[in-house]
């Protein structure tokens, strides 16, 4: 693995959009209270957009009830008109600064509507999961992409290949001297008589022919390679 590529900071990625995908989850209204459905609606109030949890404190004090206890009395209208303009489909209760939010049961409707955004949020979340693995691919690739070869590299690597051929050829024939050496040991001991000599001589020499055409060849089609490069 290059040292240069983080595979840290892709998983971190992968992990939020992970953790988006269960907050966008969280957000959908079912027939239970859950104070997470009021994280998307923002409330444009003292110049910015802000959310309710920073305008006012949220329970759900009943399981089919949540409670917005807002700080600004003056804020409370803000916060009514942004719940009504969502997509939570719920009419508030206004008491003072106190807004409740009660959780109709679903409806075959709407939980088939639910059923299709939830399907929807997860087909975007592996998305999103596949695009980072995308984008790790194409960082990693190039990473390690190998760089084009100059004029004056490919000159070094067939002087570098060709002195390989030349100690490749040097070894086969130290064989060749060694194997002959032991067959004049051989016929002097009179262990192999002087047809014997020659014939294996001779076999050692076609030997020796073959081994050095095949370095040859190696040699001339990895040089072939190196221009075509």
């Amino acid at each position: 693995m290059s040292k240069d590529f983080s595979e840290k900071n892709y998983s971190l990625k992968m992990d939020k959009s992970i953790q988006s995908l269960k907050k966008d989850i969280s957000t959908l209204r079912t027939g239970r209270a859950n104070t997470n459905m009021l994280d998307t609606i923002k409330i444009d109030v003292y110049g910015q957009l802000m959310p309710i949890d920073q305008l006012a404190t949220i329970s759900a004090p009943e399981a089919r009830l949540i409670s917005i206890q807002v700080w600004d009395k003056a804020n409370t209208t803000l916060i009514d008109s942004a719940i009504q303009k969502s997509e939570l489909g719920i009419n508030p209760e206004i008491d003072g600064q106190i807004i409740r939010l009660r959780i109709p049961d679903l409806t075959e409707e709407r939980r088939k509507d639910l059923i299709k955004i939830l399907k929807n949020m997860g087909e975007k979340g592996k998305i999103a999961i596949r695009n980072i693995r995308r984008e790790a691919n194409e960082e990693l690739k190039k990473k390690l992409r190998i760089p084009e070869l100059t004029e004056e590299r490919r000159k070094d690597l067939i002087k570098i290949l060709k002195n390989m051929g030349e100690k490749g050829k040097i070894s086969i024939r130290n064989i060749r001297r060694e194997a002959n050496e032991e067959l004049k040991k051989k016929l002097k001991e009179k262990i192999i008589s002087e047809d014997e000599s020659k014939n294996f001589e001779k076999s050692i020499q076609k030997l020796t022919d073959s081994n050095i055409t095949n370095i040859e060849k190696i040699l001339f089609e990895k040089e072939k390679e190196i221009i075509q490069i």
